[in-house]
């Protein structure tokens, strides 16, 4: 069997549905994971995550030959970088996994292979990379073409947005760029822009900041409200006929690999700059602390009431709408708090997009809406949104849930 034309590092969220959509167009693609688990799902011709479409192609493309996964690269000519970069303590971004699946490949590399970044990364990573590849492989300085594209997707919309959103490429020179471009160009049809790596990284980090700074806004408005007993949601609707103001909805918090991560990698490394940036990330995050102390109030208030113990629901754990996904969840994070606080009160957790969790022991969302005395909405599912109109029961509704 010849070699396979990309090696895809990493089969995630974005890497797995990347590496369908390169494969589907009949490009050899070898995908790589250090999931033993991961790797003989999709060589199955099936799927680790929950992604609408996502099952089809992978099947389509395991099937006609294009994908096959493993735990270890093997020679191409193009090698993706898709690996998750999380943050350290004092929320520092941590580039080990980008380090690690670049270390894989340096023994496969050859001249005129091209290395591209697709993972979120801090400033500068890109020439890092760089600079690491060609100091344990001098021979090849200046013989590969390098870049930097970030995804651009929405979970629950993947495998049209990869084919259909615009891309900023990011190339360590020119010639980086160009070949980029080529090489996406067969794949996407949204507009390919050039320019050069650190603005293609800076460009990722402020586009997910700017959603989190105007998320902070709603989130701080929704604070405002519940002491001034104003509908928020009225309220920013209303807000929203001006022709020039357009506010987001609030929820609990903010979620996500990307939304609820990117901002700490600018503030961390320019943190006397990122005053507002930084101030969102606070805003954010103590909404779903605050979420969570409301639940508290509610339930005790709830016991002196009634003179027995609420049975409490909390609808949703993954971090938006309609998903699977529980990463940085501020739904999670708000079931685990009022659960650490539990006191003999009976709790139900849905999730009707996961079937079990290690941690919770998950209900069915009409039974546990049925028992509960208190419900906490605190994703916006669509399977909430139909549930009967309750006047005997408490309702906490975080999300807008009641107010479409």
């Amino acid at each position: 069997m010849n070699n396979p034309e990309v090696v895809m590092m990493g089969l995630g969220y974005i890497g797995l549905p990347t590496a369908a959509l390169i494969a589907e167009g009949g490009t050899q693609v070898h995908g790589v994971d250090i999931n033993q688990h991961v790797v003989d799902t999709i060589n199955r011709g099936e799927i680790h995550i929950v992604e609408p479409s996502l099952e089809e192609s992978v099947a389509t493309a395991v099937e006609n030959g294009f994908l096959k996964a493993s735990i270890k690269p093997v020679v191409a000519n193009t090698y993706l970088i898709v690996v998750p970069t999380p943050f350290k303590d004092k929320n520092e971004p941590d580039i080990s996994f980008v380090k690690s699946a670049t270390a894989a490949i340096l023994p496969l590399l050859k001249e005129g292979d091209m290395y591209i970044i697709e993972s979120t990364s801090p400033v500068g990573t890109t020439e890092k990379m760089m600079a690491f590849i060609y100091e344990e492989r001098p021979e090849l300085r200046d013989k590969l073409y390098i870049a930097y594209c970030p995804e651009r997707v929405l979970p629950g919309n993947v495998m049209y947005e990869l084919v259909h959103n615009d891309r900023v490429i990011g190339g360590i020179n020119e010639a980086s760029t160009n070949k980029a471009v080529a090489f996406y160009s067969k794949h996407v049809q949204g507009a390919l822009h050039k320019t050069n790596a650190r603005t293609a990284e800076m460009c990722k980090l402020v586009e997910n900041s700017s959603r989190d700074v105007q998320i902070a806004f709603a989130n701080e408005l929704s604070l405002i409200c519940d002491k001034a007993d104003i509908n928020v949601w009225e309220l920013i609707s209303l807000a929203n006929k001006h022709p020039r103001v357009n506010i987001l909805q609030p929820g609990c918090g903010v979620g996500g690999h990307c939304i609820a991560v990117d901002p700490y990698f600018i503030v961390a490394d320019y943190p006397m700059e990122s005053k507002i940036i930084g101030t969102a990330r606070e805003v954010n995050n103590y909404k779903s602390f605050w979420c969570a102390e409301k639940v508290q109030n509610v339930k005790l208030q709830y016991e002196l009431d009634h003179g027995r113990k609420a049975k409490i629901a909390l609808m949703g754990l993954a971090f938006k709408p309609n998903i699977d996904d529980l990463r940085e969840s501020p739904a999670k994070y708000i079931a685990q708090r009022v659960l650490q606080n539990a006191n003999n009160e009976e709790y139900y957790i849905v999730e009707p997009n996961i079937a079990d969790h290690t941690v919770f022991k998950m209900t069915d969302y009409n039974l546990a809406y049925e028992k509960a005395d208190i419900v906490v909405f605190l994703v916006a599912h669509n399977e909430f949104k139909n549930l009967p109109k309750s006047s005997e029961k408490v309702i906490l509704d975080f999300c807008g849930v009641l107010n479409p």
